[in-house]
């Protein structure tokens, strides 16, 4: 079946120019020496998958070109992924993603082990990715709510060709689908830094509470706490004053319901 879907150098080539006229970063898996330096013209980084974690010699010789390497990580332990990473770095090359990976088609969900690719991350202080090859969007989506930076998809045209991978791939409407949840969940992500948004900023004086008089309290009257209330709107003092004006005397007659603020106290 791979004998019969290889491809020639030259079908590569027009593969590449087809994908600059689309605006696709052209990317390809080479498995030889040769395969390795004829991409080196066609490609901005390299990807390996998981079979060849292992195969340290490639990863060596690749990572001399300078450019960033992909790196899939199915079937792997820790172990064997710290040795492909140290290979490559060896080489003076530091651009790696490492892309958390089951290789199973298709991966059942109880396979998945997403806290893994944490793992990674923390371990390597390295970019990270996801490799699917799970039915559906679901575990994608909730890799890039969890950090991966990469995701690889298996993509078809039918789920029914012929081929182990073709069950676990996306056909053209799915795989437009996941893109934009993925997008969405970018969005969802946001910032690290707490703060009000935009929107929240116009209805803080409507949700927050204020202190408020319970009663009528006269000017010069002494401010007692049955005298207070705290309810809404937030456009007065903020409850945690609460306390601190109590004692305090009245500057003027305050009605019942009204909004104190700091200058009807003394």
């Amino acid at each position: 079946m791979i004998k019969k879907l290889e491809l020639t150098y030259d079908e590569f080539k027009k593969l590449k120019k087809y994908c600059d006229k689309k605006n696709i970063i052209f990317l390809s898996t080479p498995h030889s020496f040769d395969a390795i330096d004829f991409l080196d013209g066609l490609i901005p980084a390299y990807k390996f998958g998981s079979g060849d974690l292992t195969n340290i010699p490639s990863l060596r010789y690749t990572a001399k070109k300078g450019k960033p390497i992909i790196l899939g990580t199915g079937m792997s332990n820790i172990q064997e992924i710290k040795k492909a990473i140290d290979a490559i770095k060896s080489k003076g090359n530091n651009k790696i993603i490492v892309l958390h990976c089951t290789t199973n088609y298709p991966c059942k969900l109880d396979d998945v082990n997403l806290k893994a690719m944490i793992t990674i991350k923390e371990k390597f202080d390295c970019l990270v990715g996801y490799s699917d090859h799970t039915k559906g969007a679901l575990v994608p989506i909730m890799a890039v709510a969890m950090g991966a930076c990469t995701i690889e998809k298996h993509f078809t045209l039918d789920k029914k060709m012929k081929g182990p991978d073709h069950k676990a791939s996306m056909e053209p409407d799915e795989f437009k689908k996941m893109i934009t949840e993925i997008r969405n969940a970018e969005k969802a992500l946001g910032s690290p830094i707490k703060k009000p948004t935009d929107a929240e900023k116009t209805i803080i004086k409507f949700v927050r509470k204020s202190v408020v008089a319970k009663k009528d309290i006269k000017k010069g009257k002494i401010i007692t706490k049955d005298s207070l209330l705290i309810k809404r709107p937030g456009t007065g003092l903020e409850p945690v004053y609460m306390d601190k004006i109590v004692g305090k005397k009245a500057r003027r007659n305050i009605t019942k319901d009204e909004v104190l603020q700091i200058d009807m106290v003394e």
